[in-house]
């Protein structure tokens, strides 16, 4: 008996589970989802590489132009400290003009990359400064663990093919770049653009397809760490069911959901009995599905001014009947037949319903 009592604390701790909702909304919250890093840096990469190549037309004739104006101008000046601060400001502005849209891009790529990973995600407990963080001993064994050997591997082999892919565009365009040195300096910058861009959208391209596996494999180990114990399951579950604020607003939306079927239910019923101020309610006869009426709908005061005010916009005939409404709301709830020391007088009420009806017919 003490051997099956440990076999089976021990299963119960066995994280075999699938993580509840709520605990995949606690890890949420901390910043911990599913992302692939590779996958971000290849639609960055891809991105940047495809705006450069739009507006390749634009960024090569301002950079042209700012090594022709830093040899021909700034390098004829005086030496002094007003020039030179007046060459850094001229340059740094015009450096900024070109490299700012680029990274204006690039930020929008990561962005975007992330969004299609996680959504919308603002998790400020992500970028809190924690000691374990710092850990040496921590930091030691994650890098000798064996994810660092799986990265490791990963990087080699993204080395390698990247080298493959950059080494077969420059040997496929290889006449062009050994006539590069009889081209002129502008023909010359433009060939080394192209070839630039091609090489750098290529490997995005390259890099994205093999980011896929990655952003997989880092969805299943996400699952695979936060999985849960029979146990956890149960405590968390105890916890949730224990929590005030989560059982009174459960309450209310389980009110709430009643209260509208029970309004629904106010158009197809027969005959509204009203107080008639303060109590109402709706009874519902099908005498080919029924034995007797059912109550589809009561209430008091705000409840029945509900009541009676859909019965009057669906034409639901209302009869005042003081005793006989307080007497069913009292006596029966809502789904509930008519009581049968109550029979006679509903009856009487549906009597006068139908001649009613037949009449206006």
């Amino acid at each position: 008996m003490p051997y099956l009592s440990i076999d089976l604390q021990y299963f119960a701790q066995e994280k075999t589970e699938k993580a509840t909702p709520k605990k995949k909304q606690e890890t949420r919250k901390k910043g911990q989802v599913p992302k692939s890093n590779d996958v971000n840096t290849a639609i960055i990469l891809l991105v940047v590489f495809l705006f450069l190549w739009l507006i390749g037309a634009m960024v090569g004739p301002n950079l042209l132009n700012l090594f022709r104006h830093t040899f021909q101008e700034y390098l004829l000046m005086d030496l002094s400290p007003n020039t030179v601060a007046m060459v850094f400001n001229e340059v740094a502005l015009e450096a900024a003009m070109i490299v700012l849209p680029i990274m204006l891009v690039a930020m929008l790529g990561g962005v975007f990359s992330s969004f299609i990973q996680v959504g919308a995600l603002f998790a400020p407990e992500a970028i809190k400064m924690k000691l374990s963080k710092i850990n040496p001993i921590q930091g030691f064994k994650r890098i000798f663990s064996v994810r660092s050997l799986v990265e490791l591997l990963k990087s080699l082999l993204k080395i390698s093919l990247v080298g493959v892919v950059v080494f077969t565009i420059i040997w496929l365009n290889l006449e062009d770049v050994l006539m590069l040195s009889q081209q002129s300096i502008a023909s010359g910058f433009l060939q080394i653009a192209q070839l630039t861009v091609m090489m750098g959208i290529a490997v995005a391209l390259l890099l994205l397809f093999l980011s896929i596996p990655d952003y997989l494999y880092q969805r299943y180990d996400h699952e695979k760490q936060n999985r849960m114990s029979k146990q956890d399951i149960k405590d968390e579950h105890k916890k949730t069911e224990g929590d005030p604020l989560v059982k009174s607003k459960r309450k209310q939306k389980q009110m709430e959901m009643a209260m509208q079927r029970m309004m629904e239910e106010v158009p197809k019923a027969d005959v509204v009995i009203t107080n008639p101020t303060h109590f109402a309610v709706a009874l519902k006869y099908d005498e080919n599905q029924m034995d007797a009426p059912v109550i589809v709908a009561k209430g008091v005061d705000y409840v029945a001014l509900k009541i009676r005010g859909i019965a009057d916009r669906h034409e639901v005939t209302m009869v005042e009947n003081k005793p006989l409404a307080r007497a069913l709301y009292a006596q029966a709830d809502i789904g509930d037949q008519v009581p049968e020391d109550l029979f006679k007088a509903v009856a009487e009420v549906l009597a006068y319903v139908y001649r009613l009806k037949n009449k206006q017919g």
